[in-house]
């Protein structure tokens, strides 16, 4: 609850752009400015770990509003959902120090949508995180790519995804929510 008013500027602040100079291209880098506040951090005194999904959200927000994507759900009952994602992180960001959410989206396989989201001081990454995501119906069920790409009035662009993601959505996969997934330690 304590991003929320990082959320509604950055949702206020996406809509302005929008309006004054018109959808971005779905392969730009989205960048949203932001700084460490004292609710981000842990008791080590720098950004909690927790924090930067939460931070990053905004990056994502930012680049479905600016894209034109987000309208585009409102309008057809859609919307998007996390289904598994991975952070790395390399340097602390510390209280009050300026930094970058810098996204992008990466590309599709034929369920998901990935994403890269990158903490960026002076232009050096300080953490990165990638998502795949899905498009899902209010009604129930998953947005097909093809039916995505026809709403937006755009071609199936984005490029191919490099093969570590592909290796790397396999391997962090849980099973399908229609199977039994008992948790059972080896």
């Amino acid at each position: 609850m304590n991003v929320i008013w990082r959320t509604l500027l950055t949702i206020w602040r996406a809509k302005v752009l929008l309006r004054r100079g018109g959808r971005i291209d779905p392969v730009s880098i989205g960048r949203v400015r932001l700084r460490t506040m004292p609710t981000d951090l842990d008791l080590l005194g720098h950004m909690n770990n927790g924090r930067y999904a939460s931070l990053f959200d905004l990056g994502r927000f930012d680049l479905l509003i600016r894209t034109g994507i987000w309208d585009v759900l409102n309008a057809k009952g859609w919307y998007a959902v996390v289904a598994s994602e991975t952070i790395t992180f390399r340097k602390s960001l510390e209280l009050w120090q300026r930094f970058t959410v810098e996204s992008r989206l990466l590309g599709h396989d034929d369920r998901s949508v990935y994403m890269m989201h990158r903490a960026v001081v002076g232009g050096e990454v300080y953490a990165e995180m990638i998502v795949r995501a899905r498009f899902l119906r209010r009604t129930g069920g998953i947005v097909p790519h093809d039916e995505l790409f026809e709403a937006l009035h755009r071609p199936d662009d984005l490029p191919p995804l490099a093969p570590w993601i592909s290796e790397w959505a396999a391997g962090s996969a849980l099973p399908s929510t229609r199977v039994s997934a008992p948790s059972v330690w080896g």
